[in-house]
């Protein structure tokens, strides 16, 4: 499992200070739905109908403990009770209150876990095969490979600014499935 440096912890906890900021500014109303909306789109944020909805990145599908009872103190504190994990390898959180969203993402860069690029145009959470590692077909691991994708792809501006939201996913079996891909536009 790949574990931050000092300088994948300082990005994030830069990005976390940055979208508190953004939050106060558009609590406070010197921004507007519109302004507001790409900035919580780089964090992960959508607006629904009744709350928001946060989606966090696991990727390439690997969590140690402390990170799973992190993300369980959050549906504690933060939500009802519960998150639901997507195929996509990704857990979200559906009644988030917006004053509320930069204290999670904070919890999360505790454990080395974002939500950037987990939404909006840009290259989504790199998925691997759930059996990464241990699978009796697996040529090679391809977590190690999806985290170099990781890391090239993550604030990059070729890949930040898509025209559409943009899915990897890498397996390192020979009969083992890689990720399907869905048409939706969320």
């Amino acid at each position: 499992m790949y574990r931050y440096d000092h300088y994948d912890q300082a990005m994030v906890d830069a990005r976390v200070e940055e979208f508190r900021d953004q939050t106060r500014r558009r609590i406070d109303g010197h921004l507007t739905d519109d302004q507001f909306k790409p900035l919580r789109l780089k964090n992960g944020l959508y607006l629904q109908l009744h709350a928001y909805m946060l989606r966090v990145a696991i990727p390439y599908g690997t969590l140690d403990s402390r990170q799973m009872r992190t993300l369980a103190e959050i549906a504690r504190r933060f939500d009802r009770g519960y998150g639901h994990f997507t195929t996509r390898q990704n857990i979200q959180y559906n009644w988030i209150k917006l004053e509320e969203a930069p204290d999670i993402l904070a919890e999360l860069a505790k454990v080395e876990m974002h939500a950037i690029q987990t939404s909006g145009e840009s290259i989504r959470n790199i998925s691997a095969d759930q059996y990464a590692g241990a699978a009796a077909d697996e040529i090679i691991d391809p977590r190690p490979w999806c985290e170099m994708l990781r890391q090239m792809t993550t604030f990059h501006p070729e890949f930040s600014y898509l025209p559409r939201k943009f899915k990897i996913a890498v397996t390192g079996g020979t009969a083992t499935p890689g990720a399907t891909t869905s048409t939706s536009s969320g």
